[in-house]
């Protein structure tokens, strides 16, 4: 439910000029600090799925074949990208992680799939995934051994990326367990993003570099956008909404780091997207859709789309939330402001457009009503001298035409967010 106050007076249209002039310096804040990896790829977040967080290191296919890392898992979630809509709303990566290789490398010292589980081998697998209109994302490690205990990359990097381009696949997730040394994890990183480039195949290059650095020294993120298309910071995603509120309050604590490094060709990674498992409430499905959203983070799902709830495959296939994370002027959101349980995070977009997420993180009682001054929004300027409001999450309303001097009144239940839209295209046309 959402309310509004108007208070009309000849300050907002004297304003109006002055403040809208700010939008050139809001296109010129916090442009990234340095040029992305320059391979011309991942100009938008990239989208798709990732088997980690659902299906784990499941190697058991004879107890469990319908959920271990094998061909058949991978060419089923291909299947349903392809024909339940996916693919459409821009889930473009079908990504493999950890535990899909053999325990040793072949004579040659390439890497092998497990012969059990991808006994077609992987380069059919992307042949299959690519006759889908899909790509392929496959996983390696920076470090002697992958995370859980198969062949790294270090010392095979060059081989390694030769391997991956003659499989044909289209994005690599580079790990960094099993290594010596902070310095071994950098030029390791460095190393493999070259050689990737090298091949000569277009390869989206998904780094964990800051997530291992971060213990031991603040990253260069400077440096880091220059090597990845995207970074993990922070642990793990879980199942549950102590998981989300922690990737959260991380990159809220260090968003004066973070936020300008993100841009096109490079973004910042809170890692997958649970939505449509177990552990999270609806709410809090609603509230990581929105965040990641906000925060122009990679869309990679890790769920069942064999079991996936239409509700669930609803909000993972919203296309106004889509439109918000893939905005083309490529700005990460960032929390605004935090009090009595509430944050407010806020998103420029292009065409003069603002996000705006407004989040209830109280975990006791009912909805909450949270009231917040239109002037304080997008810098000032995204209602100067109007806008016109939609809510776009719980359920999609157009919430009408607010003033620059207007109050919104939203309700929000426990763990919940309202994701709003204010636009300024409709507004112009109501101006007298």
């Amino acid at each position: 439910m959402v309310t509004v106050t108007m208070k009309l007076t000849s300050r907002v249209q004297r304003l109006g000029c002055v403040l809208a002039l700010c939008f050139l310096s809001l296109v010129l804040w916090d442009i990234p600090e340095a040029w992305a990896l320059d391979n011309g790829l991942a100009m938008t977040p990239t989208m798709g799925w990732l088997h980690w967080e659902r299906f784990m290191c499941n190697t058991d296919c004879k107890e469990e074949p319908d959920s271990c890392i094998s061909e058949k898992l991978f060419m089923q979630m291909a299947d349903l990208m392809d024909s339940d809509g996916w693919k459409e709303v821009g889930y473009e990566y079908l990504c493999i992680d950890d535990c899909w290789m053999a325990a040793q490398r072949d004579s040659k010292g390439r890497l092998q799939a497990d012969p059990i589980r991808f006994p077609s081998g992987i380069r059919h697998l992307a042949n299959y995934v690519h006759s889908k209109g899909l790509k392929l994302g496959i996983y390696a490690d920076v470090g002697k051994k992958t995370c859980a205990g198969f062949p790294g990359s270090f010392g095979y990097y060059d081989i390694d990326a030769e391997t991956f381009a003659d499989w044909g696949v289209d994005l690599l997730k580079f790990d960094g367990c099993y290594c010596d040394s902070v310095e071994q994890l950098a030029d390791g990183y460095k190393h493999m993003s070259l050689a990737l480039n090298k091949t000569g195949r277009s390869i989206v290059y998904s780094c964990e570099w800051p997530l291992y650095m971060w213990p031991f020294r603040k990253p260069n993120y400077t440096e880091i956008r220059q090597y990845c298309n995207h970074w993990r910071n922070s642990g793990d995603v879980y199942d549950s909404w102590q998981s989300v509120k922690n990737i959260l309050e991380w990159t809220s604590s260090n968003q004066k780091t973070i936020v300008s490094a993100a841009g096109p060709g490079g973004w910042n990674d809170p890692d997958m997207l649970v939505i449509g498992n177990y552990g999270l409430s609806w709410d809090q499905q609603i509230t990581q859709m929105a965040l990641w959203a906000i925060m122009a983070a990679p869309l990679l799902m890790s769920n069942d789309l064999r079991h996936i709830s239409l509700q669930a495959k609803m909000l993972l296939q919203n296309k106004d939330v889509i439109a918000i994370n893939q905005d083309p002027l490529g700005k990460q959101g960032y929390l605004l402001r935090k009090e009595d349980n509430f944050e407010v995070w806020e998103r420029p977009l292009s065409s003069l457009t603002w996000a705006v997420a407004i989040v209830n993180l109280q975990e006791i009682g009912g909805p909450r009503s949270y009231t917040i001054n239109i002037a304080s929004l997008g810098r000032g300027v995204a209602c100067n001298p109007a806008c016109f409001i939609t809510e776009l999450l719980p359920t999609k309303t157009k919430l009408g035409f607010y003033e620059w001097t207007s109050s919104l009144k939203t309700r929000i239940n426990p763990t919940g967010t309202v994701l709003l839209l204010l636009g300024r295209s409709q507004t112009f046309k109501k101006l007298p």
